[in-house]
């Protein structure tokens, strides 16, 4: 019997590094191949907002007892931009996500009573490209780690929970595949934001 359950315990074990591999193999390929998305006139607020309530339902079926509240500012001059959509997608999804884990995180470290976990959503536009922000009031990056975070494999959530790809293939997606820009700042165990400048396409176009 003891001989049984160290079996199957060796069976999940290898099923879970197993399927870490074969993330990080998908996650290397994507990093590897050339964009075959086609760029598309889109309409931008539409999109964030499309996937900011994607992540927030995909981790509350998840987890029943995550509750977080949402703050979208959309500027309505922002209209519509050249990208790829499902490439911005999946930054957006990234970046959604990781505020979201970060709010949670706080929230089970022990965050005071008044505490309410929440992620903005900004957009902006400027004579020259539009700005999207995502910002959360979770656990916060230390200096040490932000230098790092767009690093392919590099990752603060445990074991098995990341592969350390997702902030790298954002970088790539936006700067190589859309000429824009990425940056983050940060306070420990205040907030995080991430601030995604595109040039605005349609602007130059017209």
């Amino acid at each position: 019997v003891e001989l049984l359950g160290d079996l199957t315990q060796n069976q999940e074990k290898i099923n879970h590094h197993g399927k870490r591999a074969a993330g990080i193999v998908s996650g290397m390929l994507q990093h590897a191949r050339s964009s075959t998305g086609k760029k598309e006139i889109t309409d931008l607020n539409a999109l964030a907002e499309e996937y900011i309530r994607l992540s927030y339902h995909g981790l509350r079926a998840k987890d029943k007892t995550f509750h977080a509240e949402m703050a979208v500012r959309l500027d309505p001059k922002t209209g519509t931009i050249k990208i790829v959509p499902e490439e911005m997608g999946r930054v957006l999804l990234n970046l959604f996500n990781n505020a979201f884990y970060a709010v949670h995180e706080k929230q089970k470290q022990g965050a005071p009573p008044d505490y309410v976990p929440t992620v903005w959503l900004t957009t902006q536009k400027t004579d020259t490209e539009v700005e999207i922000r995502v910002r959360d009031n979770g656990t916060g990056i230390p200096e040490a780690v932000k230098a790092k975070i767009f690093q392919p494999f590099f990752t603060t959530k445990p074991a098995g929970q990341g592969t350390g790809l997702g902030l790298s293939l954002a970088y790539d997606i936006v700067t190589k595949g859309h000429g824009g820009n990425i940056e983050v700042q940060s306070n420990p165990g205040t907030f995080t934001e991430f601030i995604i400048h595109l040039p605005d396409t349609e602007a130059s176009a017209s």
